[in-house]
């Protein structure tokens, strides 16, 4: 009488596990793809947050933004864990709006998680709370002077935690064909860093060509996302606001 069979043969072994690795090969891009729509949603929420906080200061201070020449750094607290005060002790410009919005978790990005290093010599960790970089336009600024609102940038997503030098760090660039985030291009005094400001689903190996995607938060509080750019696209007066 024959025995029953009660396992597998090498080869339906080696046919399962082939199909396994084939299932995965195909799903973990996916799901891959999935989860940075989430961080990148979370991003997204975070900023219009900020825009929220923002409005709500200015209808308290008649509609002048704080003036946080300063404030460009990353720390929240001091080394008792105490608030900064904005302006004093170089802090990050989210203290400005803390009134108003309160948790300093709004200012991070999960998708800048994965940068292992920050453009200064701080610890690394300090960009789970500043992630974004303010528009040093935006400083001391009577809102009531700029032209359009839903036109002028007040943050994005960014590795500096304020942009105060052109083209070296906006996202215009000087004329059409010209680079824009010139010291962050490749050869650039910090082009280690620039993968972390077009940060969202990179599909590239190169790190100069990533076709990812920035989050940028503008004045009457909406968030938009624009694909990697040299900058032919963006307008200095979105910036400027005048």
């Amino acid at each position: 009488m024959n025995k029953k069979k009660t396992g597998f043969t090498l080869i339906e072994l080696l046919v399962v596990i082939s199909i396994i690795a084939l299932l995965l090969a195909i799903l973990l891009p996916a799901l891959g793809k999935a989860k940075e729509k989430a961080r990148e949603l979370v991003c997204k929420t975070h900023l219009r947050s900020i825009g929220l906080g923002l409005l709500l200061y200015l209808e308290d201070n008649n509609g002048r933004a704080f003036n946080a020449n300063a404030s460009n750094s990353f720390f929240w607290k001091d080394a008792n864990g105490k608030y900064l005060t904005p302006n004093i002790g170089n802090p990050y410009w989210g203290l400005a709006y803390k009134d108003y919005i309160d948790d300093p978790d709004i200012f991070a990005c999960p998708s800048f998680l994965r940068v292992s290093q920050l453009i200064y010599s701080v610890d690394p960790e300090l960009i789970r709370q500043a992630a974004f970089g303010l528009n040093s336009n935006l400083n001391g600024r009577k809102v009531s002077e700029i032209r359009s609102h839903s036109k002028f940038i007040v943050a994005h997503d960014h590795v500096e935690p304020k942009m105060d030098g052109g083209t070296t760090d906006m996202f215009y660039n000087s004329g059409p064909g010209t680079n824009n985030l010139t010291q962050y291009r490749r050869g650039g005094s910090r082009s280690k860093f620039y993968t972390g400001i077009f940060r969202h689903s990179i599909n590239s190996s190169d790190p100069f060509e990533t076709r990812e995607k920035a989050n940028i938060l503008w004045l009457d509080g909406h968030v938009e996302t624009f694909k990697e750019t040299t900058g032919d696209n963006i307008k200095k007066i979105w910036y400027k606001g005048k």
